[in-house]
């Protein structure tokens, strides 16, 4: 099966910056795909050269088998892209600016118009199709990205922090939307600053920093490779830290905090059974236990933290 995106060695210089320094990733066919990384980690940059925007310096870069740029037309064609910023045609209603964006891309006038409404009842802003963009509220405008990302029926569609500045509300709309679409075959590339996002959505996610790719994994095995917290409180509060010896090495740290054991370890789930055999056959009886999974924001922070370097123009 060919990939949706297959990148390698991919480089963009902007003068002095180094916006991308040999980022390698493979997105499949289908797949819903994060991206992650802080201000300055190359996403943007990545995707403007998938859409054509901007011309790499360096490697290989193709969509669906498609060369970039030796292929441009063929690759963009397959592409539906909703940019973060609102770079729309303000002087036409909106179901207008549907149509020539389809027109743009060889589809015919009567099919356009189909399209065009077609996508503007997805989103639910069809009652809106004849008021121009500056017009439309924030949400509305985000809905209309969307709808313009989806007029060509792409096989990738690109989300570039789709759900910045909306309400929760749409937030899920958007959600349940862009999640139908995957199941329906579409493969999904989605950068966001909601980890929450990711972790809801993604099949995997891949963490950028600095121009490369730092970790490729889904959001569940990244997540494992955090430290969990396993808080242990006793019917008789603890007096002294034991010296646990369960866990199989996956124990980081046991500290004790007002009679309550505290113990830091990766897999919490895994190891706490053995914690509290231990613990019982040691005669401490046991009142409650709470079990504090590492979150995807964590892991994404200690994989990125002091990696960042200062690379302008490279979202």
């Amino acid at each position: 099966m060919t990939a949706a995106i297959d990148v390698t060695d991919l480089r963009k210089q902007y003068g002095n910056v180094q916006a991308l320094d040999g980022l390698s990733l493979t997105v499949p066919e289908g797949s819903f795909f994060g991206l992650l990384g802080p201000n300055g980690a190359g996403k943007t940059t990545f995707i403007n050269i998938l859409v054509g925007l901007v011309r790499k310096t360096g490697g290989d870069a193709q969509v669906f088998g498609y060369d970039v740029e030796t292929d441009y037309r063929e690759a963009r064609d397959a592409i539906g892209l909703a940019p973060q910023e609102f770079n729309v045609d303000r002087f036409f209603p909106i179901k207008e600016v549907l149509e020539h964006k389809a027109g743009y891309h060889g589809i015919p006038t009567a099919e356009a118009r189909e399209r065009a409404d077609d996508v503007l009842k997805r989103v639910g802003i069809y009652e809106k199709r004849d008021t121009r963009f500056d017009w439309l509220s924030g949400g509305m405008k985000r809905r209309f990205m969307l709808a313009r990302a989806l007029i060509t029926e792409p096989d990738l569609l690109i989300l570039d922090e789709p759900t910045a500045g909306v309400d929760v509300q749409l937030r899920r709309d958007l959600w349940k939307l862009i999640t139908e679409l995957n199941d329906n075959g579409t493969t999904i590339l989605l950068t966001t600053h909601y980890i929450e996002e990711a972790e809801r959505l993604c099949d995997e996610v891949a963490i950028l920093d600095s121009g490369r790719v730092v970790d490729v994994a889904s959001p569940e095995e990244l997540m494992d490779r955090g430290a969990d917290k396993i808080t242990i409180q006793f019917r008789e509060p603890l007096s002294a830290r034991p010296d646990l010896t369960a866990g199989n090495g996956h124990i980081d740290d046991v500290e004790l905090v007002d009679g309550r054991l505290v113990v830091t370890a990766r897999q919490g789930g895994v190891v706490a059974p053995d914690i509290l055999r231990e613990l019982d056959r040691a005669g401490h009886e046991i009142v409650d236990l709470d079990i504090s999974r590492t979150s995807l924001e964590e892991v994404f922070v200690e994989l990125t933290e002091g990696q960042s370097a200062n690379i302008g123009g490279g979202q």
